[in-house]
């Protein structure tokens, strides 16, 4: 499927409800492509595994966490040029999608801010029980770990069932990346978008990480 037929975000929920997702092959693309892979790569939510380091950082907040508050900064922060990457899969059609359905209430970001200044985040779309994982960028140590232990806390608080993040990475091994043959990806997809969950970010963060580090204590 080629990006001549996105032309509107409920194009990508349609997507994403089959268990597909898009990309452009590159920044300078025109058009965007939608991927099944043979597998697919989750983060586990029950239990969650998070790094003991990673936690001891979380729990020092040396960086402020925000939802919601500059999503477009966030994918643009994701599209940067970056060491080891010159270059992404976002183009600009990928950017004007994803802030549409951010608008409609369905793509969300975790924002890390020193200060003022944002230095990491992630963006991903919740459907039902179901959080699609998207992207993510750093520009300070850790940042995007703490950003995505901040979601995989909130996931678990609001009754996701599914994180998938798509693609096996290196970088996301420490927190239990676990692969699944398509047909296998599929059968919890479905289960999980027939389930109701929410973000909840009324909840506190010393709320939602105390219910995470509980998950942890009860399954460690």
């Amino acid at each position: 499927m080629t990006g001549q037929w996105v032309h509107a975000p409920e194009t990508l929920l349609q997507a994403y409800a089959m268990g597909v997702f898009p990309m452009a092959e590159s920044a300078t693309a025109e058009e965007i492509r939608f991927y099944q892979p043979e597998e697919r790569a989750l983060l586990p939510l029950d239990p969650p595994h998070i790094p003991r380091r990673l936690r001891r950082t979380v729990r020092q907040r040396q960086y402020a966490l925000r939802w919601n508050s500059a999503f477009a900064a966030v994918i643009d922060g994701c599209a940067a040029p970056a060491a080891g990457r010159p270059t992404t899969w976002i183009n600009a059609e990928i950017r004007r999608l994803y802030i549409a359905l951010h608008k409609m209430g369905f793509a969300h970001s975790v924002e890390v801010f020193d200060q003022d200044q944002l230095v990491g985040g992630l963006y991903g779309v919740a459907l039902g029980g179901a959080f699609f994982g998207e992207s993510m960028f750093s520009l300070r140590p850790d940042a995007s770990k703490i950003a995505l232990v901040h979601l995989i806390a909130r996931l678990l608080d609001g009754g996701f069932q599914l994180l998938d993040a798509q693609f096996d990475n290196d970088h996301l091994r420490q927190f239990g990346l676990f692969t699944l043959a398509n047909e296998r990806f599929q059968d919890r997809l479905q289960a999980a978008l027939q389930k109701q969950a929410f973000l909840r970010l009324d909840q506190s963060e010393d709320a939602v990480l105390a219910v995470l580090e509980q998950a942890i204590k009860v399954t460690s």
